[in-house]
């Protein structure tokens, strides 16, 4: 049997679970595959405009469970979790960016940029085409492509 790789599984089971999460009234924001001690978990996490309660985790869990074992993408054994991305959250995708446009992000970066190796501020544009994200930085415009920054998290402010 062919080796199923993390990254492989979770693309997987992000097409197999989409619709059923879409029909729960929820989005699939992300889904990984890690290894947290000798436990492997399996994280779908779900959004909505109005945030995630239980009852749609465990309502999301109901529908997309019989779909991954039917399916199967996993051999050995696995713990499945349905969550929230968190109200600080990771951007990895360019829906994700664009959804954000306008919010408070830190973007850290492989390598120091004007001597700094993370920057705070609003996102003010994204280019899908070139990822190019185009921060706010205390009036100052900061352009970052996606070979400079590691990661883009979202800041939440009380």
């Amino acid at each position: 049997m062919q080796e199923k790789k993390k990254g492989n599984i979770a693309s997987r089971v992000t097409e197999l679970v989409r619709e059923a999460v879409e029909e729960c009234g929820c989005m699939l924001w992300d889904v990984e595959f890690v290894k947290e001690g000798p436990d492997h978990n399996l994280i779908i996490y779900i959004d909505k405009p109005e945030g995630i309660s239980l009852d749609d985790c465990e309502m999301v869990n109901d529908a997309v469970e019989p779909i991954i074992d039917e399916a199967d993408p996993i051999e050995g054994s696995y713990y499945l979790e349905i969550s929230s991305p968190g109200l600080e959250r990771e951007l990895k995708t360019a829906e994700h960016i664009k959804a954000f446009i306008g919010e408070r992000v830190i973007v850290k970066l492989y390598a120091a940029k004007d001597g700094k190796k993370s920057f705070d501020g609003n996102i003010s544009s994204y280019d899908e085409e070139s990822g190019v994200v185009t921060l706010d930085v205390a009036g100052t415009s900061v352009k970052l492509g996606p070979k400079e920054y590691s990661s883009i998290k979202t800041v939440c402010e009380f």
